[in-house]
């Protein structure tokens, strides 16, 4: 299979894109001549296509990208009838291209390509086999349905050159992080989220009375599990992370704010003052009090 390396540095330009339906079920792609690029993202059945001497047949959420070639091998034609539908975007290139033939699966070349590419040239660079299964083909239709808005909203020439090279992009992107990570990288990168969503669901719920228990069913974890996950990463036990979240936000009430005490507890999910202010000496070394009247540089008024 051939695969397109792309430079992106400028965008493709884009020709022409629409989508097609076929008017039965003995339709065949006719013989037409292809003199630029030629994507095809296919929605339904399968469309039986040749090209340069090949035969191609592209399944529902598959697409199939043709270059163009020389004549007379630059002619594509169906092969077999069929009832298929498909969005199809021509567009040409600023710049050469690199082909390159692999002959293993497409999780061995983008693992390949992810180890002897540096960052810089991933972030320049698309890698596309020529036919591949999209793994979220809906949101490349997306895609192609906002190119063609665009094109009847009389988008400018360059918009629509930049949504055009945002399909190839999305294209690269859903295959390389679906084939060329590493089950262990993904495993970590999902960890990581993990980490980062407890992070976010505990800050947004400091008025809770919350407990490693409920941040784990929230989740959908055993809480021992959670709570080994999240030290590993955090450095600090779950439960000790809870109780500086809500001790950071008491800081802030203490000195930024009038409210009372009592007040403070009961907004941070505590029964009572006493709780509290047992609570935030043991994080802080002092009671609220205490913190009150050493940082209070000021005094609130209501107006």
């Amino acid at each position: 299979m051939h695969v397109f390396e792309f430079d992106i540095n400028r965008p493709v330009q884009y020709v022409i894109t629409g989508k097609f339906e076929a008017p039965s079920p003995m339709w065949m792609h006719e013989n037409f001549p292809l003199i630029d690029y030629e994507l095809f993202v296919i929605t339904k059945d399968v469309l039986y296509i040749s090209y340069n001497d090949e035969s191609f047949a592209v399944k529902e959420g598959e697409y199939l990208l043709l270059p163009p070639m020389p004549p007379p091998g630059n002619r594509r034609k169906g092969y077999q009838s069929s009832n298929c539908s498909f969005y199809w975007l021509h567009f040409n290139i600023q710049h050469d291209v690199r082909v390159s033939s692999i002959s293993g699966t497409q999780h061995s070349f983008y693992q390949d390509y992810a180890r002897h590419n540096s960052d810089n040239i991933k972030e320049y660079t698309l890698a596309i086999p020529q036919q591949a299964q999209i793994p979220r083909s809906q949101k490349v239709v997306v895609l192609m349905k906002q190119l063609q808005d665009s094109i009847r909203n009389n988008y400018s020439n360059t918009a629509v050159d930049y949504l055009s090279t945002v399909i190839l992009c999305e294209l690269h992107s859903q295959l390389y992080h679906t084939y060329g990570v590493s089950a262990d990288d993904k495993s970590k990168k999902e960890k990581k989220q993990l980490y980062n969503d407890i992070i976010d669901y505990i800050k947004q719920n400091t008025d809770r009375n919350l407990k490693v228990s409920d941040v784990a069913f929230h989740f959908g974890y055993n809480a021992k599990y959670l709570s080994h996950l999240f030290s590993n990463i955090a450095g600090i036990p779950l439960k000790q992370f809870i109780l500086n979240v809500k001790m950071d936000a008491a800081n802030f009430m203490l000195i930024d704010t009038n409210s009372s005490i009592n007040e403070i507890a009961h907004s941070l999910g505590f029964t009572d003052s006493h709780n509290f202010a047992k609570a935030y000496k043991k994080v802080a070394g002092m009671t609220p009090t205490e913190y009150r009247n050493a940082f209070s540089k000021r005094l609130l008024y209501h107006v």
